[in-house]
């Protein structure tokens, strides 16, 4: 049942790639999250236990809050070990994208990613994936990246193979793309593959509690800060903004991964369908969106900052002025009051 979902040539094609590499590196997208450091971990852990020489390479360093995961530290950010992180694409035999659709998402390390001589497979449930890959495993409709890979492992065979460690991956990715199971979840058999990983002796509320709740201080006190001072209520499109400058963010000595699901409060105002984060980066401004009601934020990441992602998660990048990234949000968002659900109604 959860491994019926795949092209029968794509898995064989899948399956002699694996066995025929020895060196095989793992890449996701840049700035990554829960489910992209979840199926490059869980799906590395288990192709090691195989005699397999896997790693897993991203763009930038991970959050500190998934700092809890299984040899986390053994991770390699490119923006910490640029040169090491290209030997081992040059010399590898086989490279797994997961979670992202498209090169540009892997930032400085897409040039070499692209001119790398091994096959690539993307694995991944974004909408639009590029054609990049030898193999491709695209599943928009499914909850996550984690989800995908772990009806691949089943697909393949290898769910006996499937450790403690392993799981525990895949399980945060699973908890953090679903909100603990509140969001992207219709779908009955996610909860089977919950239930499958719990087997594996998974500390579901220790995943919770590290992923989602624990934070510093210093996060606490920028998110107070960000809804008392900086949240906007649109109350004639049932949407909140919430902008954050850098001298805002140096203020309360920012480490990445502090703003993490800052996004997510402004829905649980009655009568908010959409929530907006404009955070100020050092070359951008980095957009994100969630909804409820099947408010389409991801149309509106994609029409105004050149985004895209999920209908109810999604993010985009403006290169500009924050206030310039704020005033075109403003001005752009009635254009989407169509699809706003009736009040009382999400």
């Amino acid at each position: 049942m959860l491994s019926d979902k795949f092209d029968g040539d794509s898995l064989r094609r899948f399956r002699k790639l694996i066995d025929g590499a020895r060196r095989i590196v793992f890449v996701c997208h840049v700035r990554p999250d829960g489910d992209a450091i979840g199926s490059t971990s869980g799906f590395c852990h288990l192709l090691r236990s195989l005699g397999k020489e896997a790693v897993v390479i991203t763009p930038d360093m991970a959050p500190r809050s998934l700092g809890f995961l299984p040899d986390s530290k053994e991770i390699v950010a490119y923006t910490r070990y640029p040169d090491f992180a290209q030997r081992l694409l040059e010399e590898s035999d086989l490279i797994l994208c997961c979670d992202f659709n498209r090169l540009s998402r892997l930032d400085s390390l897409e040039p070499f990613v692209a001119k790398a001589k091994a096959p690539k497979v993307l694995i991944d449930h974004h909408q639009d994936p590029g054609d990049f890959a030898e193999v491709r495993f695209s599943f928009p409709e499914m909850s996550s990246t984690c989800e995908l890979v772990f009806r691949l492992i089943c697909a393949l065979g290898l769910y006996p193979e499937l450790d403690l460690d392993a799981a525990t991956c895949l399980t945060t990715g699973l908890i953090t793309d679903t909100r603990n199971f509140s969001v992207n979840c219709s779908d009955p058999e996610v909860y089977t593959i919950l239930i499958k990983l719990l087997e594996k002796g998974v500390d579901k509320p220790r995943i919770v509690r590290e992923a989602l709740e624990l934070r510093s201080l210093d996060s606490l006190r920028l998110q107070v800060y960000a809804l008392d001072h900086k949240m906007e209520i649109l109350d004639s499109h049932r949407a909140a903004v919430i902008t954050i400058s850098k001298e805002e963010l140096e203020r309360f000595h920012y480490q990445r991964g502090d703003t993490e699901g800052l996004v997510n409060i402004p829905l649980s105002v009655e009568g908010i369908c959409s929530s907006f984060f404009l955070r100020e980066d050092d070359d951008c401004i980095k957009v994100s969106a969630r909804s409820v009601g099947n408010f389409p934020v991801s149309k509106v990441c994609a029409d105004l900052f050149n985004g895209g992602g999920h209908i109810q998660a999604s993010g985009g990048e403006f290169h500009g002025s924050l206030e310039e990234c704020r005033e075109i949000l403003m001005a752009g968002l009635p254009a989407y009051d169509s699809y706003l659900p009736p009040r009382n109604n999400y």
